[in-house]
């Protein structure tokens, strides 16, 4: 399998978490948005959306990060990702989709290019956009949490879809210094996720464009 990823995109990261869970090997294929290289006319023919992540599997491309997790639950082996039974599968996925449908879309890479470059508001003005998105998401996540039922992540005692989707956000929240003090069931989740192999190895730190951003 390929990747067509980015270090610190959270889709590509959630799918990164999914295939280090299910233990499956992937080559990834760096795709620099700071430059604009999903613009290209090479990758816009792989995906006409022009976003990553991009799973390439035995010739068979699939993008949006939620449906290329629940692809690989459903053909992979490896543990599974979605709970057996329905209504755990609606927790799980109303948990996802509350960070990449609530928080993500308002808060990714375009959209504050759009407001600081296009709108012209200034960098200060960009970040409080972001933080009281986060704040907005993350509440309503916490209180999710709350009402449990309860477990070591967010939903019982094994990582699901949720967990692949929490981690990437809260360390966006963190890179734009948003204060976590108000979530200590998600940042209790969070901190028992990062001592897995799956998701240390997925963070933005250890992927090999990393490097590049640092230069």
């Amino acid at each position: 399998m390929k990747l067509y990823t980015y270090f610190r995109s959270s889709a590509a990261f959630r799918v990164r978490c999914a295939l280090n869970l299910k233990g499956l090997a992937y080559e990834p294929e760096i795709v620099w948005l700071l430059t604009e290289e999903q613009k290209s006319d090479a990758y816009a023919a792989l995906n006409p959306q022009q976003l990553v992540p991009t799973l390439v599997d035995d010739g068979h491309v699939l993008n949006q990060s939620m449906a290329i997790i629940e692809y690989l639950d459903e053909t992979k082996p490896g543990p599974k990702l979605l709970p057996a039974d329905p209504l755990g599968r609606a927790r799980v996925r109303a948990l996802a989709q509350l960070v990449a449908c609530e928080i993500h879309p308002v808060n990714n890479l375009r959209i504050l290019k759009y407001l600081k470059k296009t709108l012209g508001h200034d960098q200060p003005t960009v970040d409080a956009w972001y933080r009281h998105w986060v704040a907005e998401g993350l509440g309503a996540f916490e209180r999710e949490l709350a009402r449990g039922p309860a477990g070591r992540y967010c939903h019982g005692d094994a990582p699901t879809m949720a967990d692949c989707c929490l981690v990437p956000q809260v360390f966006n929240a963190k890179r734009f210094d948003c204060s976590l003090d108000a979530y200590p069931n998600t940042m209790r989740v969070f901190d028992a996720l990062m001592v897995l192999p799956a998701f240390d190895a997925a963070q933005p730190s250890k992927q090999p464009d990393a490097a590049r951003a640092a230069n």
